[in-house]
């Protein structure tokens, strides 16, 4: 990896970072996610590429995972076998990922990796936030606990001989040939876009049919096992940015922790409300610079002033996106806590 890859740290874009890193850790426990869906862009907003971002972020993801996962097993919410399982199948995923990932910036250079990065974000956080804003939207606001959808029931009706599998802590009895492909899904995400949790949560959620709180936080335990994987393999090829990960880990673990007691003053739609918002604002960022990179690789013509444009637009979204998370787990936690 050429020097030029890693971007200067004068004080503007560390004081970025350490926000980013504050929010992100905050939305990561919160919802269980490893918060990348905010940190990955925030971090391409600053002229990071895209492989450098993804990498950087699994570095700082397993030991921010770790302590997200520890306060909430001290909650009782995470199924520690189902995340082992899962996290079983997501290291294979992980791994055939970063193969992938390195073999499109061969082929295709800088531009083209940023591409690949970028419109995977947008299809992956459109398709999953409108799902769970539909899903928020449409549970009883005063209920305390979810219903198991209907394709988790009718997944745990399926009985595989020698396959079947008990996971005490999500309430849930299903077949292990169901977990690992969903957790290797996971993993090939996580190394695509450094977002795992995006088909982990929805996945143990509407799939195995696990509580929204138990699911959110077991997600954390998968977070630590790829972040960990997934740092050795970027590392071998010289794409992880220490610097990076260092101050947005600095300003998640602090994040994490606030994010992890606001669960316990909240109802289940809430996590969803605030998912869903954050992926949605976040789509709407990464899309805003898919022509520019479609003009670096010679498949549209814009001006430099018009890609000037849409890359402070997208930057000014990324704030938004950060902005509204961190302000609705506020008032969810006050207002939480006031009735508390």
């Amino acid at each position: 990896m050429s020097p030029e890859a890693f971007i200067a740290l004068n004080p503007q874009n560390v004081a970025f970072l350490l926000i980013v890193g504050f929010i992100g850790g905050l939305v990561s426990g919160f919802i269980g996610s490893g918060g990348a869906f905010v940190l990955t862009p925030g971090m391409m907003s600053l002229g990071v590429p895209g492989l450098v971002a993804v990498a950087s972020n699994l570095c700082h993801k397993f030991p921010k995972a770790l302590v997200g996962a520890y306060k909430r097993h001290q909650y009782g919410q995470v199924d520690l076998k189902l995340g082992l399982w899962m996290a079983a199948g997501a290291l294979f995923g992980m791994w055939w990922g970063a193969d992938l990932q390195q073999d499109i910036r061969r082929a295709h250079g800088e531009a083209g990796s940023n591409l690949y990065v970028s419109l995977a974000f947008v299809v992956v956080l459109t398709v999953v936030g409108l799902f769970v804003l539909r899903d928020a939207l449409t549970v009883p606001r005063d209920a305390v606990h979810e219903q198991t959808p209907r394709s988790a029931k009718w997944l745990q009706s399926i009985e595989i001989p020698g396959t079947m599998i008990t996971f005490p802590v999500a309430k849930v009895r299903v077949s292990l040939l169901f977990v690992l492909p969903l957790g290797f899904a996971t993993g090939l995400l996580a190394s695509t876009i450094a977002v795992g949790g995006f088909i982990g949560v929805p996945g143990m959620m509407y799939l195995l049919g696990a509580p929204g709180l138990v699911a959110s936080a077991t997600e954390l335990v998968i977070a630590f096992v790829m972040g960990l994987g997934g740092t050795f393999k970027f590392a071998l090829g010289g794409f992880v940015d220490i610097r990076l990960a260092m101050l947005i880990l600095l300003g998640s673990l602090f994040g994490v922790q606030l994010g992890a007691i606001g669960t316990t003053f909240v109802k289940p739609f809430m996590i969803k409300v605030v998912m869903a918002t954050v992926m949605l604002i976040v789509a709407v960022s990464r899309a805003l610079v898919v022509p520019v990179y479609l003009t670096q690789l010679g498949t549209m013509a814009l001006d430099d002033a018009t890609m000037l444009l849409l890359q402070r637009v997208s930057f000014g979204f990324m704030i938004l996106a950060l902005a509204a998370g961190a302000l609705i787990i506020a008032g969810a936690m006050l207002r939480g806590y006031r009735h508390a």
